[in-house]
């Protein structure tokens, strides 16, 4: 997802928004959904929604209550395999008895209904029309879904909605059915979409609003799991229709980008859509929300960076999805880093080294998160707050740093293993580690612990001296104090003045001082460190 712009660096002082303290693994102990059936009826005007839930649930474990999280609104009747139940009921959990037995699985449902205060956003819109949004990341799926609301817990999902004329209803997964009810007055539109693969609940959502559907066609084919092509489509407001395709006309490359380097795209569609949630861009499977502010008339919609973002998030974060809050980066950072590849794909080295020293300067400009806190923040219990620049840029330099130490073909290989082996489930960061020492043959734990679990970055003091008499040229490194050493490759790029260039590589040790000295054939008037934008690090250089 991408935060708005101008919300991001009030969210990372915040305090936590009620019900959002991080849970530890295993959020719910003995407990495995296996599936969501979900109808909800949608009103004329307003928030309030009547819902039916029918969960197929698994026991792991001897368990003799089902806790579900859901928030504020009434239940009014659970049955558990078609048996009526008592339960109790919080504000914020619902327990329900079950019958004796170790595991196997069963099916609940849960009627409720009532006024939604947030995960189903409902608003008018500009003119006045009435507009519903699921936004439900990170755990905000439980103030209008019955559910294990906790990434580690995945399911498929059918959904069910019922509402007034004039609205198109888009859902995660397959279109099942679009038909009317009732005559009249009281004639209803009954919307059924379903998601075939197991997914988070903060990932499930619907949008029902007065859209208008614009066909991109059959992309990226041979590149999916489930049909020869991708199908996809944006749906914006009727007034919007103008800037179309805009941006989206490079959608078919990016998901064949993607496609061709991680692995296929794991889905049966993808649409991209006008909403109106509190994030700039969210990446909800098959169904990416983008902010109304994107589609300004005469503009040409979300940029493609933004676009090549939230695709990365099909296979990261949606397919393999983080199994603990902490470990955010392997959703954020590798979205952020896959669309900057994108970039190079699309645009070139050149593009991509500038926006690759972009987010290092976003980085080193950050004065909140990333001098504080570790990109793995097994501490933070404001998840809103794990938007930030660890999660994002920080996370996607150190896959940046991963490709240039281990090259192309062992990290690639790497990347597309643990994606295969992880998907439609989920993982965490050794996870990651386990498969690309697998395909490099190398030992990366001193790399994982340096770069992730340790705040900051390297601050580097480098002090050149060339003589030329002696046919030699000195370089002494100091790190800063502030963070501590850190080990690294440095490259170093020595300019004649002739203006030929010799690359040089110096594996600095985890210490305050380190001096390099290297043998010369003239006179040496540059010396460049890092001139390949390879190292996360501030760097000042200085001539003795």
């Amino acid at each position: 997802m991408i935060p708005r712009l101008a919300a991001i660096c009030v969210w990372m002082t915040l305090a936590a928004p009620a019900g959002l303290a991080q849970e530890q693994h295993p959020y719910r102990p003995g407990v495995d959904v296996l599936d969501y059936a979900i109808s909800i009826t949608l009103p004329d005007t307003g928030a309030t929604i009547q819902g039916d839930a029918s969960l197929t649930v698994r026991r792991t474990a001897s368990l003799d209550t089902l806790v579900l999280d859901l928030r504020d609104l009434r239940v009014t009747r659970i049955t558990v395999d078609d048996r009526a139940r008592r339960f109790r009921r919080t504000d914020s959990t619902i327990h329900i008895p079950l019958p004796p037995g170790d595991t196997g699985a069963f099916r609940v449902r849960v009627a409720y209904g009532g006024r939604v205060t947030d995960g189903l956003i409902v608003r008018r819109d500009s003119l006045g029309r009435w507009t519903y949004f699921g936004d439900n990341w990170p755990n905000r799926a439980r103030y209008w879904i019955p559910s294990v609301d906790h990434p580690s817990d995945k399911a498929t999902v059918t959904w069910s909605v019922r509402g007034p004329r004039g609205r198109t209803v888009v859902a995660n997964g397959s279109l099942l059915e679009t038909r009317m009810t009732g005559t009249g007055r009281n004639s209803r539109v009954v919307t059924r979409w379903r998601q075939s693969q197991p997914i988070s609940t903060y990932l499930m959502v619907i949008a029902a609003a007065p859209l208008v559907r614009h066909d991109l066609g059959e992309t990226a084919c041979g590149l999916t799991d489930h049909r020869r092509c991708v199908r996809q489509s944006v749906y914006v407001a009727p007034e919007s229709r103008p800037i179309l395709p805009g941006n989206f006309a490079q959608a078919d490359e990016i998901v064949s980008f993607f496609g061709a380097t991680i692995g296929s795209y794991p889905y049966e569609k993808l649409a991209h859509l006008q909403s109106t949630t509190r994030f700039g861009g969210m990446e909800n499977a098959t169904a990416i929300f983008y902010s109304n502010a994107a589609f300004r008339p005469g503009g040409r919609g979300p940029g493609d960076g933004l676009i090549a973002h939230e695709t990365a998030h099909q296979w990261f974060g949606n397919a393999v999805t983080e199994r603990e809050w902490a470990h955010l980066w392997l959703s954020e950072g590798f979205a952020t880093y896959f669309a900057a590849l994108f970039t190079r794909h699309a645009r070139g080295d050149t593009a991509f080294r500038a926006e690759m020293t972009r987010m290092r300067r976003i980085i080193l400009d950050d004065t909140i998160a990333v001098p504080r806190r570790p990109v793995i923040d097994t501490m933070e219990t404001n998840l809103f707050a794990l938007l930030n620049r660890n999660s994002y840029q920080k996370g996607g330099w150190v896959l940046h740093m991963l490709r240039t130490q281990l090259g192309d073909s062992a990290f690639f290989r790497g990347v597309r293993d643990y994606y295969a082996a992880h998907k439609h489930g989920t993982a965490l960061t050794p996870d990651l580690r386990a498969r690309l020492e697998a395909s490099s043959g190398r030992d990366l734990r001193q790399f994982f612990d340096q770069w992730l679990r340790r705040p900051g970055y390297p601050e580097l003091d480098v002090v050149w001296a060339a003589d030329s008499a002696a046919r030699m040229i000195e370089i002494g490194i100091t790190q800063a104090e502030r963070f501590g050493a850190f080990e690294f490759p440095l490259r170093l790029a020595l300019t004649d003045s002739a203006g030929m260039t010799r690359r040089v590589e110096f594996a600095v040790p985890a210490q305050t001082e380190s001096r390099l000295v290297l043998p010369i054939s003239g006179p040496v008037a540059r010396v460049d460190v890092d001139p390949d934008i390879e190292l996360l690090a501030r760097i000042t250089v200085r001539r003795q």
